[in-house]
């Protein structure tokens, strides 16, 4: 399963904002680090901040796409069902969820 993710690099705070349209009509996550683009500092955040905010060992998550964009698909190890099921009650306790309760 792939989280897809817009990531807000040299930010005031590390933080999940909240989900976000795409362009292309589907929804990310909108995601703040503190850290710099260089070097992969930024994308080692988002994945310790995804690891930590999840509850997850930071081994389950891999950043599978966009290494030097904002936009980045970050690849969830193990069942997708397990993980749809871990992320709809994670953005529901952030409130960061769509009206109906659910990962869009």
């Amino acid at each position: 399963m792939r989280l897809l993710v817009r990531l807000t690099p040299k930010a005031r705070r590390d933080a999940v904002l909240g989900l976000k349209p795409t362009a292309s009509g589907g929804m990310e996550l909108a995601v703040s680090v503190t850290a710099v683009p260089e070097k992969g500092r930024a994308n080692t955040a988002l994945l310790k901040l995804l690891a930590k905010r999840l509850g997850v060992a930071a081994g389950l998550l891999r950043l599978a796409a966009g290494e030097t964009d904002r936009h980045k698909q970050v690849a969830l190890a193990g069942a997708a069902a397990e993980w749809r099921q871990r992320l709809d009650a994670w953005l529901a306790a952030e409130a960061i969820c769509d009206d109906e309760g659910s990962v869009t």
